[in-house]
């Protein structure tokens, strides 16, 4: 009796569900990613061999030091953007100085990066049209001891989240007295660790320079 041959057939997979879950995923990331932004100011920061890097899950304040000297302030809005750190913090410094900030602009305020300007120019900066605009305005966080507004932001910054770490980013050609100043602010208001950003340049030890 001769065998029976069955049909060979060949097999089909379905790709549509896969698709669709791709879709489904790229949608999610659009609607919830935030976009970083723009920073107030670009720095040259110096070399190091350290290779300790800065981890990314801390929450940080950023305090950066251009070329020209001027000082400049961030802070991160926390673990949790529920918290609202950074709109409360405009609230609070404006309370101090006497200003009163719009819901409009302290939801804005929230989402933008660094500023480096006095308190009483910081509702002309929310509002400028550009950045270009918000540039012009800025000529650093006033570091003086007769108005020593970086010390306020950082003061008040760790009133809100008092988990927040410190990272200086100094240009390589700012002026070393200035980030003395900003030194002191940091350890008067009893901040003694802090971390230093830099450029990471490998160094190859030989003999020669033993």
């Amino acid at each position: 009796m001769g065998k029976i041959k069955l049909a060979v057939k060949t097999p089909r997979i379905d790709m549509t569900p896969m698709v669709d879950l791709f879709f489904l995923l790229l949608i999610f990331f659009i609607l919830t990613a935030t976009f970083r932004p723009q920073e107030s100011v670009q720095v040259d920061t110096p070399s190091s061999t350290s290779q300790t890097p800065i981890p990314s899950d801390k929450q940080f304040i950023t305090i950066t030091i251009s070329k020209d000297d001027k000082v400049y302030f961030n802070v991160d809005n926390g673990s949790d953007s529920s918290q609202h750190i950074r709109g409360k913090v405009l609230q609070a410094i404006g309370s101090q100085y006497q200003i009163r900030f719009t819901p409009q602009e302290i939801k804005k305020f929230e989402g933008m990066a660094s500023f480096g300007l006095p308190v009483v120019k910081l509702k002309d900066w929310l509002n400028a049209r550009d950045q270009k605009a918000r540039d012009a305005i800025e000529d650093g966080v006033p570091v003086d001891s007769t108005d020593n507004q970086l010390m306020m932001w950082i003061r008040f910054a760790r009133t809100y989240n008092n988990d927040l770490q410190v990272a200086i980013k100094g240009d390589g050609g700012s002026n070393y007295p200035v980030v003395k100043k900003v030194i002191d602010v940091l350890q008067n208001n009893n901040v003694n660790k802090f971390n230093l950003t830099t450029n990471l340049e490998k160094v190859d030890v030989t003999l020669d320079n033993l």
